[in-house]
C-alpha cells in the first residue's frame, strides 16, 4: 500500500494536504510541508552513469523533466512532452543529436524545436512549437539541472555545490539513493538532527553530539557540534572499520553539518564527508542522493604509488560504505514516512522542537521557498 492510499484511509477529505496548506494560508503562514522549492539553484536529476544511450525521464518539483546524450556524449534536458500529443518523450529514442517520440517518430533538436516529421507532405510546414530547455551540466559525477531562470543563473554566476572528493584519488566514495514518499523538508530536517543516533544502533558513526554554534544566513545553516567517532582511519587496515563494528573505538572529533540550501554537508573530522543532493520530485515525494567519502589522507606512503595504482584502488574499494549507507536510509525512511503521513492525517498537529539548529532550517526553507516567483 502506497502512502496515497494510507492518507486517504486515515484522512477526512478536508484533511487533505491542499487543504492543509489552505488553513495555514488562512493563518497568515503556509504550512511547511506543502512549501515548493526555490528554482534557482542547481538540482541533481541523476548520476552520470545512470545516463547512457537511452533517454531518461525524471521530475524535479512536478516538473517532467528528460535527459539524453548526443552523439557526442553531451547531455541535453529538455521538457519531457511531445507537444503533438502531450506523450512522454522520454519514452522515445535518441537519434544523432535528437530526441525522436516513440508515438509518432516526430524529431526534437536540442533547442527544443521540432526538427522533422515522418508524414509531413510537400505543402505542409514543420509545427512551430518549442519546447523548454533547461541548463544542463555534468559535474562530479552526477548530472545538474537548473530549473529557474536563465537569466539569474547568468547574472548571478549560480554554481552547482562543488564535490572535488568525487575524482580526487585519495577519497573513496560510496553512494545510496534516497527514495522517500514524504516532503523534503522532513528529509532535511532528519539530516540536520544529531540526537536522532538511537534509531540507528549499529550503523552510527559518531555519538554524543554536543552543539557548539550555529550560524544562519538567507542560503545556509550551520551547525557545529563536538562528538564522539566510532571511526579512525590512521591505519591501512583500518577501511575494515566500516564493515567490521567490532574494530570502532570511540574518540572526540568535531562534527560540522550544513544545509547550503538545497543541499547538505556533513564532516566529521578529517575522515569522513557525507553530502545529500536534493531532487525533490512533489510535496509527498523526495528523491536524493547521499554520498559518503572515506578520506585516504593520513597513508603518505600510497600517496607515492602510480596513479593508475591509486584509481584502481580507489575504483577497487567504491562503496565500501555501502551496507552502512543502505542501513542507515533504510531507517530513516521509515520515520520520515511516518512523519508523513502523520502530517496528512493530522496538519494541526505539532509537537516542540528543541533543536536550534531545525528551527534555522525551517526558516532557511520559508525564506528561499518565498523567493521562487
Amino acid at each position: 500500500m502506497d502512502i496515497s492510499t494510507v492518507a486517504a484511509e486515515a484522512t477526512p477529505a478536508t484533511s487533505s494536504p491542499a487543504a492543509a496548506g489552505a488553513k495555514a494560508e488562512e493563518a497568515g503562514q503556509a504550512s511547511l510541508r506543502q512549501l515548493g522549492i526555490n528554482p534557482n539553484h542547481w538540482y541533481v536529476l541523476a548520476r552520470s552513469r545512470e545516463l547512457q544511450t537511452k533517454p531518461l525521464g525524471l521530475t524535479l518539483w512536478q516538473q517532467p523533466i528528460l535527459l539524453y546524450r548526443d552523439r557526442n556524449s553531451q547531455v541535453h534536458a529538455l521538457e519531457d512532452r511531445c507537444p503533438h500529443r502531450q506523450v512522454k518523450l522520454s519514452e522515445g529514442q535518441v537519434s544523432g543529436s535528437e530526441i525522436v517520440c516513440a508515438y509518432h517518430g516526430w524529431h526534437f533538436n536540442a533547442a527544443g524545436a521540432c526538427s522533422h516529421v515522418p508524414y509531413l507532405e510537400a505543402n505542409q510546414k514543420l509545427p512551430n512549437c518549442t519546447l523548454r530547455t533547461y541548463p544542463v551540466r555534468e559535474q562530479d559525477g552526477f548530472i545538474w539541472v537548473f530549473p529557474g531562470d536563465p537569466a539569474r543563473l547568468d547574472a548571478e554566476k549560480i554554481e552547482p555545490l562543488s564535490l572535488p572528493e568525487w575524482d580526487h584519488l585519495n577519497y573513496i566514495a560510496t553512494v545510496s539513493v534516497i527514495n522517500v514518499q514524504a516532503h523534503y523538508s522532513f528529509l532535511i530536517e532528519n539530516l540536520m538532527d544529531m540526537y536522532h543516533g538511537h534509531l540507528h544502533q549499529d550503523y552510527q558513526a559518531w555519538t554524543e553530539p554536543v552543539l557548539q554554534s550555529l550560524e544562519t544566513t538567507d542560503e545556509r545553516v550551520d551547525a557545529h557540534y563536538q562528538a564522539q567517532s566510532y571511526y579512525r582511519i590512521d591505519k591501512i587496515w583500518s577501511i575494515s572499520q566500516l564493515f567490521i563494528p567490532a574494530l570502532r573505538q570511540l574518540h572526540p572529533e568535531p562534527l560540522d553539518v550544513s544545509y547550503a540550501y538545497p543541499n547538505w554537508v556533513a564532516t566529521l573530522g578529517q575522515d569522513f564527508k557525507i553530502c545529500c543532493l536534493f531532487s525533490p520530485v512533489n510535496a509527498t515525494h523526495t528523491r536524493a542522493y547521499l554520498i559518503h567519502f572515506t578520506s585516504l589522507q593520513a597513508f603518505p606512503n600510497l600517496h607515492k604509488q602510480p596513479q593508475w595504482f591509486r584509481r584502481w584502488l580507489k575504483t577497487r574499494l567504491f562503496g565500501s560504505a555501502q551496507k552502512m549507507l543502505d542501513g542507515l536510509v533504510e531507517q530513516d525512511v521509515v520515520m520520515l514516512e511516518q512523519e508523513q503521513q502523520a502530517y496528512l492525517a493530522a496538519p494541526h498537529r505539532k509537537g516542540p522542537e528543541l533543536n536550534r539548529a531545525l528551527v534555522s532550517v525551517q526558516k532557511l526553507i520559508r525564506q528561499q521557498a518565498t523567493q521562487r516567483v
